[in-house]
């Protein structure tokens, strides 16, 4: 009998324990990784004399990834070849066939963003190996700034290549360069481990990574002169990359001839879609103030059309609950053939009818575009900014143009004849200005051309974007940073904003 509750009492014993085992609770989280991966050692050691080194074995305190090795990790001077950058567990291993290297030479390894850690991905960075085949290292610095031609300011991402100086200006196109680095974020590029003697140099938005300039949406810089390296780390070469204007064989605009073109496919699929239109005005509430008094009305259609008939349109604003006949101007858009555009000198805060009558437009089939009616009301000047801009007197020649844009827009672009600008009826949102020291007179910038060796013409920036709010006035006084000092920390503005006058109705 004791024997028997000594053996249930065993078995109620053991099942509590069996079902307190299977009550698993997760570990508390604790904070998250952010450190990245420590190198522990590496084989050869860096920075080895006379020594050809094909074989490299890097150990981190934890496991790894390589990732994307063929872009991110680059060799200096550039192989003929591709190297082999491997990794297990916490190793890295990278292979340099020996006929790759050459005599004399010093080679330097740089790792991008290849090497991160296994789970939190926490890239290591900023590590470049070093080690020479000759006796002695090459430690000369080219040093300096890429720049969008077109903006004036720093343009990242691509990257500055060295070539030979006895090669012609045509290689860039042909070969890969000798030695290349990628331009960091400010525009900031630096070529180190250079020996003492001239190169050619370019700058290159490499767009398919194949380090040959292919045109097209690619952009390109160079230097009239060839340049040399230095021991000192200044930024010293400024490099304006552009895009090069596209002609096609009929001598026109590549952009404007491939839009004809698809214009005039979207007409002949239309013949088989009827005859209709949109007008760009909001008629959903009238007492709203929504249409822009500083552009024109445009009427869009699916498809070329064939005439208009001006009697046939008919424009009225409410002044005093009577409707009131206005004049107006009606032309076709000269980029866009299937849009008409309606102007007149718009009243602001005011109610505008436009009737489109039967037989207004016809297509040519003579079909007739269908009547319609649509009701709006014009903003108000105070649904604008004004912005006041003084320029230095330095800048006041026909030569300097300067130019306003906002995200969508050219607004303003005129050659500088006084040293205050006043602008009115501007959109609220963010605007940039620059001027273009336009060499030629035509009253626009000019791209570069790389085998002519025409440079593109000069941009000087406004340092930052300005902010334009809605009846506020703002005076700003243009006095751009040096270029050099263009990719630093942004500048306060300089200039003043003043509330409106009065409360917006």
């Amino acid at each position: 009998m004791k024997s028997i509750c000594f053996r249930v009492f065993l078995i109620f014993i053991l099942s509590g324990v069996v079902a307190g085992c299977a009550n698993i609770v997760p570990p508390s989280g604790g904070k998250k990784d952010t450190t990245p991966p420590k190198l522990a050692s590496i084989s050869p050691a860096d920075s080895q004399l006379e020594r050809r080194v094909t074989k490299i074995e890097m150990r981190f305190n934890e496991f790894i990834n390589v990732n994307n090795a063929s872009t991110e990790v680059q060799v200096s001077p550039l192989l003929k070849l591709p190297i082999s950058v491997t990794n297990v567990g916490r190793r890295v291993y990278v292979e340099i066939p020996d006929t790759l290297l050459n005599d004399n030479t010093t080679y330097r390894l740089t790792f991008g963003n290849a090497i991160s850690d296994l789970h939190e991905g926490n890239v290591f960075t900023n590590y470049a190996y070093t080690f020479s085949t000759g006796s002695y290292f090459d430690s000369l610095n080219l040093d300096g700034i890429v720049l969008n031609a077109a903006a004036g300011l720093p343009d990242s991402g691509g990257v500055v290549m060295l070539y030979e100086a006895a090669t012609s200006d045509s290689v860039v196109v042909r070969e890969k360069p000798v030695y290349v680095a990628p331009v960091q974020a400010g525009g900031h590029f630096s070529i180190k481990g250079l020996p003492q003697r001239a190169f050619r140099i370019y700058a290159l938005n490499d767009g398919n990574g194949n380090l040959v300039y292919d045109g097209g949406e690619e952009t390109i810089a160079f230097l009239d002169s060839l340049v040399t390296p230095i021991d000192s780390v200044s930024p010293s070469i400024v490099l304006k990359r552009f895009k090069e204007k596209l002609v096609d064989t009929l001598g026109m605009d590549s952009t404007v001839s491939m839009a004809s073109g698809k214009l005039a496919a979207r007409s002949r699929g239309a013949e088989r879609e009827g005859f209709f239109y949109s007008v760009a005005v909001d008629t959903s509430d009238a007492r709203k103030r929504t249409f822009d008094i500083t552009k024109p009305l445009y009427i869009t259609f699916n498809k070329l059309v064939d005439s208009i008939v001006k009697g046939r349109v008919n424009l009225t604003f409410d002044s005093a609950d009577i409707a009131v006949e206005s004049d107006f101007t009606l032309g076709f858009d000269t980029v866009r053939e299937e849009r008409l555009w309606l102007n007149t000198h718009w009243k602001e805060n005011t109610v505008y009818t436009l009737r489109l009558l039967k037989g207004f437009a016809k297509d040519s089939a003579m079909t007739d575009a269908m009547p319609s009616r649509y009701t709006f009301r014009t903003k108000s000047d105070e649904d604008y900014a004004r912005l006041h801009i003084h320029l230095p007197s330095k800048y006041r020649s026909s030569k300097y143009v300067l130019m306003v844009n906002n995200e969508t827009d050219t607004v303003y672009q005129k050659p500088v004849v006084d040293t205050m600008v006043h602008l009115s009826r501007l959109q609220p949102g963010s605007y940039k200005m620059r001027i273009i020291v336009d060499e030629n007179g035509n009253g626009f910038w000019d791209t570069g051309d790389l085998f002519e060796e025409i440079q593109p013409e000069e941009v000087i920036p406004y340092h930052e974007a300005l902010q334009l709010r809605p009846g506020w006035d703002n005076t700003i006084d243009f006095e751009p940073a040096p270029p050099a000092k263009r990719a630093g920390a942004r500048g306060t503005n300089s200039g003043k904003s003043s509330p409106p006058k009065r409360d917006k109705p």
